[in-house]
């Protein structure tokens, strides 16, 4: 008899569920969208009610249009994104929409809290303090909303506001928990000095489980709904990042993921958890013997796009005669300019940074401009300049586990042979881009296999994806980039004196 599993991601964009084989191919895929509103300014929240009927018609579509019978399904496990908090009341009922990742109303509160006890939460979470994390999501909705915060029964995340619609129960699993700025990642227990800082206790918080956590209780409505076996077993799983990792093999000491979509992480995995003493990665729980340490990007994809649309009109336009993708055009021209653009370079920080600075206010530039340089210099630098802000965040996480031996590389840009050679040449470093396409997923489903003891360890995977490119460093290049990352650096440092002052500005002068 086959052997299927469901990898269910509830995203920030999207809900995705996948069918996998028994061998990790997949069978049936099925996408559900929903918008991210935007109601004042730095807000960027979600309706949790409209992302339950996502999963659930997710998984729908999945079941409606495989061919595969519900009771060869042995498992459905699920990924989800990381920092989002909803206030519920005593029944259950959203009181706020989901806030998610990227909404910034807290930014004072995460800057107050660096200059107090910031430090000691860190130390004990994993957590970079930021207005992402629920922690200081929590400290705003206190001072600016309490008439909320004080009607709350409890604070959740979009996970466990899924779960309490398929099981009736608060649960929140290691891995969305150590995400959240409140869980002390030594004792898997909520932080007593995280918790104070909130202004929360524990009963208003979901009950703590393992990441491998089975459920078989679903509510019998939704499972008819979405053509699953009552009785299947449910894997709370982990969240997103974690995931990502062991989907596309990225577990093992010494492999490093980077992944970059409209957003960007790079991420390993060790035994046990670690903090770093300037706080500029996070740890985040995978099982309690995989801890995954790295540090997220807002300026990935993004970057790219506004690189198209505000100064590459000329690309646009021809790719519309020639029906090809714009992209193309722009990488053609890119792949003509020499390593180091001629001595410009471009700090990617158009909507703030997380890693490596943790600067909300963090703000873009091009610098070394000079009479010599064309457009196409300008195009070149922003994809350098992406993949040198992502090597910051990998000379940080060197400094905690030293060089890796192999770098993943997954999301849109892996697609591009300019890209990766970019990235080999900064990284010094092969890059190897796996076969998957969908490793939140992929990773979702083989936890969800390990849980209920269908595999015997996490590192089967490998078994599950195969290295589709290799890309190899060329002396050359490696040397020009190693003679401007330093100033690269210097210049981040120095920019991030007057990022307050500008952002400032900006908002004054809109």
């Amino acid at each position: 008899m086959s052997h299927y599993s469901i990898g269910a991601d509830i995203g920030t964009t999207s809900t995705k569920a996948v069918l996998f084989s028994s061998k990790g191919d997949i069978v049936h895929q099925a996408t559900v969208e929903y918008p991210l509103l935007t109601p004042e300014p730095k807000a960027a929240e979600q309706d949790p009610d409209e992302i339950v009927e996502a999963v659930v018609t997710a998984i729908q579509s999945v079941m409606a249009n495989s061919g595969v019978d519900k009771k060869d399904i042995t498992v459905l496990s699920f990924s989800a994104a990381m920092h989002s908090l909803i206030a519920v009341d005593a029944k259950g009922k959203p009181l706020t929409k989901s806030l998610t990742w990227a909404d910034q109303r807290a930014e004072p509160y995460a800057r107050q809290l660096k200059e107090t006890n910031g430090k000691s939460i860190y130390d004990k979470t994993g957590t970079p303090i930021h207005p992402m994390s629920p922690l200081t999501k929590l400290m705003w909705l206190k001072a600016e909303q309490p008439d909320i915060f004080n009607k709350a029964s409890r604070f959740i995340g979009i996970k466990e506001y899924v779960f309490n619609h398929f099981f009736n129960k608060y649960v929140v699993d290691h891995s969305i928990a150590s995400a959240t700025g409140l869980l002390n990642m030594y004792e898997l227990d909520w932080d007593k000095e995280a918790l104070e800082t909130a202004g929360v206790t524990k009963d208003r918080l979901s009950e703590l489980v393992p990441t491998t956590a089975v459920f078989t209780d679903m509510d019998p409505e939704l499972a008819e709904r979405m053509g699953i076996h009552p009785d299947m077993k449910v894997v709370i799983g982990a969240n997103d990042g974690c995931l990502a990792n062991l989907g596309v093999n990225a577990i093992e000491n010494g492999v490093v993921a980077v992944s970059i979509g409209t957003s960007g992480a790079i991420r390993t995995v060790t035994d046990k958890p670690v903090s770093d003493p300037k706080g500029r990665i996070f740890c985040y729980a995978l099982t309690e013997d995989h801890w995954v340490i790295g540090g997220p990007v807002n300026n990935g994809g993004m970057i790219l796009r506004w690189l198209r649309d505000e100064l590459c009109a000329e690309e646009v336009s021809a790719a519309k005669a020639q029906a090809c993708d714009p992209y193309d055009l722009i990488t053609e021209k890119i792949a003509k300019i020499s390593a180091g653009s001629n001595g410009l370079l471009f700090h990617p920080y158009l909507s703030g940074e997380r890693a490596p600075s943790w600067n909300a206010n963090a703000r873009g530039s091009f610098y070394g401009l000079a009479m010599h340089h064309k457009r196409d210099h300008m195009m070149r630098a922003v994809l350098e300049g992406i993949n040198m802000n992502l090597y910051m965040v990998l000379l940080a996480l060197e400094e905690v586990i030293g060089i890796p031996d192999r770098i993943h590389a997954t999301g849109g840009f892996a697609k591009s042979p300019v890209w990766r050679q970019m990235m080999a040449n900064i990284f010094n470093q092969e890059v190897h881009v796996p076969q998957t396409v969908e490793g939140a997923c992929l990773g979702a489903a083989v936890l969800g296999k390990y849980a209920i003891g269908e595999i015997d360890d996490l590192t089967e995977v490998r078994h599950m994806v195969e290295t589709k490119e290799i890309t190899v460093p060329e002396a050359e290049e490696v040397a020009v980039y190693e003679e401007l990352m330093p100033l690269y650096i210097r210049l981040s440092r120095l920019f991030e004196e007057e990022y307050e002052a500008i952002t400032a500005f900006q908002q004054k002068h809109k």
